[in-house]
C-alpha cells in the first residue's frame, strides 16, 4: 500500500488535484521527514528528526548504536485548500543522507534481540518523530516528549511480543490527552483505506457474523457486482471460500479471502436463505474479482403537496461518509435529480462520522458561490488561517435543508458550518457531535498507520465546534411518524422509513417556507 499522507481527518487516499476555485493566498508551512533504516550485523541505523543528544538509555544489555540525523526540516508552502491538506497531512520525508542538509548525531539505546519487538521499536521512533513535528499541541500535554521516548523505549526493551510492544506505543500516545491521535494495525488501516477511497478489488459482498449461529451471512451485494450477477442475495450463508470451510472463521479473515487482484477468481459455496439447513440448497459459484466502487451517496425523490396545493419534487441525498468520490457522486446525483424536475433539496448528514476534509470542502463548493470562507484552521502556533473559495459557482441555487444529529461529526460539521454560516442552508435536527480537530494519516514502515491531530478548526463565523457541536436552526423529534406523502425512491427498503421520518417532514416544511419567501439562495 502506498502511503496516504496527503489525506485528512478520519478516513485516506492519494491527494487529488486541487480545484482552482480555492483561493491561493492562504498558505501553511509543512514539516516533512522520511525515516529510513539500514540493517547491519551490529549497528542499527534509524534516521529520525532532531533526536536529543542527551538520549542515553541506561541498560545492562549491550546497546546498539543508532545513527540519527537531525536537520532543520524542509518547509514547503501550499495554497488554498492545498494548504489545509498539507498542514493536516504532510508527507513525512526528510533527506538526511546529504551532508549539506543534515548534521549527524550518534545516540545509544538498547535494541531488542527479539526480532518482532525490534521492528516495533522502529515504529516507536517513527511515531515519536511524527508527533514531535506535527502534533497540534506543542507542549505535548505539558510533558517532555523527548523524555517520553526514552521511557517508552526502555519499557519496550524487555518485551517479547509485538502486541505488547504496540501497547507501549498506544500508552505513549495516550499521555497526549487526545483520543484522536492513535495508531492502528495494518489490517485496520487496510479497511480504513477502502472506506476512504471508495474502491476495492473483490466480488462486491458485504458479510457479517450472525450472532446466534456464528455463521457468516450476506448483508448485501453491491449493485452490478460479480456477487449480484451470480444471484447471491441478502441473508444467504457463506459456507466455503476456495474449498476452506468457514466454521469459526472471523469476518475480517473471510473478507480478506474474498478480496484479491482484479482478474483473479474466487470460488465460494453459498447456502440460500430460503433453504437454510438443507444440503441441496448449497451451490458453488466461481466469482471474478473486479474493481468495486462503493458510493457514499443514496438518493430519493419525494413528491409532496405544498400548502397552496401545488405538487413539488424534493431531492433527498443521504451522504454516509466523506470518501474520495463523495463530491463527484453528489454532483452527479444532483444533476440527475435536476433533470427529473427537482426544485429543492434535503442533504442528510445524520450519523455521518466524517472522512476526508478535502471531500467535505469539495461538497460545499457544489452549493456555494463567490469567495466564501469554508472553514478556518488554527495551527500549532495558534495562527488563524481561513480557507476560501475563489469565484465559486454552485450547480444549483434551489432551497436546501441539511439534516444533522449527534452522530454528525468532523467533516460533516465542517460542511454543515460552511453551508449554515454562509446562509445557504437551514439546519434541522439535533446538535452535532463536536469534533473540531483535523488529523493527518500516515502509513508507517510496517503497514500500520498513525493518526495525528495537526490542527483545530472554527466555522466560517468563527464558532468553536470542538466539544460543543453545531446547534440546528430547527429541532425535530426522533419518533417515526406515519405520513400520506407520495414518494418515489431508488431503494424500496427506504420508502416506509423516509415517509415516516419526522426530521424529513420538518425539513420539507422548512423548504416550503423558503420557497414561499422566494429565498432560494
Amino acid at each position: 500500500m502506498e502511503p496516504l499522507c496527503p489525506n485528512l481527518d478520519l478516513k485516506p487516499a492519494p491527494f487529488s488535484p486541487i480545484s482552482p476555485r480555492f483561493s491561493k493566498p492562504n498558505s501553511l508551512s509543512v514539516h516533512s521527514h522520511r525515516f529510513s533504516c539500514s540493517d547491519r550485523r551490529v549497528t542499527k541505523k534509524w534516521r529520525v528528526p532532531i533526536v536529543p543528544s542527551w538520549f542515553k538509555a541506561a541498560s545492562n544489555a549491550k546497546a546498539d548504536e543508532a545513527q540519527v540525523c537531525g536537520q532543520e526540516l524542509m518547509r514547503s508552502v501550499g495554497k488554498g485548500l492545498l494548504a489545509l491538506a498539507a498542514a493536516a497531512a504532510a508527507n513525512y520525508s526528510i533527506f538526511c543522507d546529504s551532508p549539506a542538509m543534515a548534521e549527524s548525531l550518534t545516540v545509544a539505546f538498547p535494541v531488542s534481540r527479539t526480532t518482532e519487538v525490534n521492528s516495533v521499536q522502529r515504529t516507536l521512533v517513527e511515531t515519536w518523530g511524527l508527533i514531535r513535528e506535527t502534533f497540534v499541541d506543542p507542549t505535548f500535554n505539558h510533558q517532555d516528549w523527548d523524555l517520553k521516548l526514552q521511557q517508552t523505549m526502555v519499557e519496550m526493551f524487555p518485551l517479547r511480543s509485538a502486541d505488547a510492544a504496540y501497547t507501549k506505543i498506544s500508552g505513549m500516545l495516550a499521555t497526549l490527552g487526545d483520543p484522536f491521535t492513535r495508531i492502528i494495525s495494518p489490517k485496520e488501516y487496510q479497511s480504513f483505506r477502502i472506506g476512504s477511497n471508495g474502491n476495492l478489488q473483490g466480488v462486491g459482498l458485504f458479510i457479517s457474523t450472525e450472532p446466534r449461529t456464528g455463521h457468516l451471512v450476506v448483508l448485501s451485494c453491491v449493485e452490478g457486482s460479480p456477487a449480484a450477477r451470480a444471484g447471491i442475495h441478502e441473508g444467504d450463508e457463506l459456507v466455503e471460500i476456495n474449498g476452506e470451510n468457514l466454521d469459526g472463521v472471523d469476518t475480517e479473515v473471510a473478507v480478506q479471502k474474498l478480496r484479491g487482484r482484479v482478474g483473479t477468481t474466487v470460488t465460494v459455496k453459498i447456502q440460500s436463505s430460503n433453504d437454510l439447513g438443507s444440503d441441496s440448497s448449497i451451490q458453488e459459484v466461481k466469482l471474478p474479482r473486479e474493481y468495486i466502487k462503493l458510493s457514499p451517496i443514496s438518493t430519493a425523490t419525494i413528491t409532496h403537496r405544498t400548502s397552496d396545493g401545488r405538487l413539488t419534487k424534493t431531492g433527498y441525498v443521504k451522504l454516509s461518509a466523506f470518501s474520495q468520490t463523495a463530491a463527484a457522486d453528489m454532483e452527479n446525483a444532483i444533476n440527475e435529480m435536476k433533470s427529473q424536475g427537482v426544485h429543492s433539496y434535503i442533504l442528510d448528514l445524520r450519523n455521518n462520522p466524517g472522512g476526508l476534509v478535502k471531500a467535505g470542502l469539495d461538497v460545499a463548493q457544489i452549493w456555494l458561490d463567490g469567495d466564501e470562507t469554508l472553514v478556518n484552521t488554527i495551527d500549532r502556533e495558534g495562527n488563524l488561517l481561513p480557507i476560501n473559495m475563489v469565484n465559486g459557482h454552485a450547480i444549483t441555487h434551489d432551497p436546501l435543508v441539511v439534516l444533522v444529529n449527534e452522530g454528525s461529526a468532523s467533516a460533516s460539521e465542517i460542511l454543515a458550518g460552511a453551508l449554515h454560516d454562509n446562509r445557504r442552508a437551514t439546519l434541522v435536527g439535533h446538535r452535532t457531535f463536536g469534533k473540531g480537530k483535523i488529523q493527518s494519516v500516515t502509513e508507517l514502515h510496517d503497514g500500520s498507520a498513525l493518526f495525528v491531530t495537526v490542527a483545530k478548526y472554527l466555522s466560517p463565523a468563527l464558532h468553536d465546534i470542538d466539544q460543543v457541536g453545531i446547534a440546528p436552526d430547527v429541532q425535530c423529534t426522533t419518533e417515526m411518524l406515519n405520513s400520506s406523502k407520495e414518494s418515489t425512491l431508488k431503494e424500496k427498503s427506504s420508502v416506509s422509513s423516509l415517509e415516516a421520518d419526522s426530521c424529513v417532514l420538518v425539513a420539507e416544511h422548512e423548504l416550503d417556507i423558503q420557497e414561499s419567501k422566494g429565498t432560494a439562495s
